[in-house]
């Protein structure tokens, strides 16, 4: 049984399916609704039914029966911590490492990781799967994440990021050039016929991408992303909608490419907040991979990405 807590911010009077799924990335509105008429779902402790819309601040518990039971084993597996105190750490996860086990990958994660360094210092808030696991980045992404070793900074955490309070900066490569920066404000959910996939789509969830250009080559260009929310494959989606997926992405970019990647060419550079106890703004960031650091300099001498 895996329990996950969130605290309801700013719900918009959405029924409690409906916020649920919109809210905790694996579960839909319709397991949602499953888990609701079987009272595996509590709000301040007491079971509610699906027509329920929680309030403002209030916790929300939900109890989800795994599919198939997980060994969690701590592995030895090296770690770039880059912060670390009594209530967090900062990490700059390589590209290729799962965040978090699942069924088909069960060790090599993260957390397999966290579990070696850290031990039961972790938050319990998403539960046995996901310890300490405050936000996540896909797989290919390589860089920062900020993982909680409380309950209470977990839930401060995943605050300020509801809220667009903490900052997140990314740097990519994407297809063709751009003459200058914009903003991309549209909705994501899951791809219509694709659910492994994420799309913009009509009645999708809030996403608002800053991009700006740090420099062009020949058939791409460098660029330099702000999130102002954290939809599952955000900048991906976004900037595939606009005509300039990002190299090396396999599941959002049909353009045949010339340089070889193990996955997406997009870093999470930076990330800045509000520390839980103390409050002080604290902001890290991480220098590029040599993997990206050596299509820059290919690109930089004439190189091109393919079309």
């Amino acid at each position: 049984m895996e329990k996950i807590v969130i605290e309801a911010v700013n719900p918009e009077n959405f029924r409690i399916d409906k916020y649920i799924s919109e809210e905790v990335e694996d579960i839909s509105r319709s397991f949602a609704s499953k888990l609701l008429e079987e009272n595996r779902v509590t709000v301040s402790g007491r079971a509610v039914g699906k027509n329920y819309r929680p309030q403002n601040n209030e916790i929300i518990e939900i109890c989800v029966p795994e599919p198939k039971s997980l060994d969690l084993t701590p592995e030895n597996i090296p770690l770039d911590i880059v912060y670390e105190d009594d209530s967090l750490a900062v990490i700059n996860k390589p590209q290729g490492m799962v965040v978090h086990p699942a069924n088909g990958n069960e060790s090599g994660t993260l957390v397999n990781a966290l579990l070696y360094h850290f031990g039961g210092n972790l938050s319990a808030i998403n539960g046995v799967i996901r310890p300490g696991i405050v936000h996540r980045i896909d797989k290919d992404t390589a860089g920062l994440l900020v993982v909680a070793k409380t309950n209470e900074a977990h839930l401060a955490l995943s605050r300020q990021l509801k809220e667009k309070k903490a900052k997140r900066r990314y740097l990519a490569i994407v297809h063709g050039n751009i003459n200058e920066g914009g903003t991309i404000s549209k909705p994501i959910g899951r791809h219509p016929k694709d659910r492994k996939k994420m799309a913009v789509v009509k009645g999708g969830r809030e996403a608002v991408t800053h991009y700006s250009v740090i420099e062009n080559f020949r058939d791409a260009a460098f660029l330099e992303c702000v999130l102002e929310t954290g939809r599952t494959h955000q900048i991906r989606v976004h900037m595939a909608s606009i005509g300039h997926s990002i190299v090396g992405d396999k599941t959002y970019s049909a353009h045949k490419e010339r340089v070889k990647t193990n996955g997406q060419l997009l870093f999470a550079k930076t990330i800045g907040f509000n520390h839980p106890k103390t409050q002080e703004y604290m902001e890290f960031s991480a220098e590029l991979p040599d993997y990206f650091s050596e299509i820059l300099t290919y690109l930089r001498r004439g190189g091109t990405v393919g079309k």
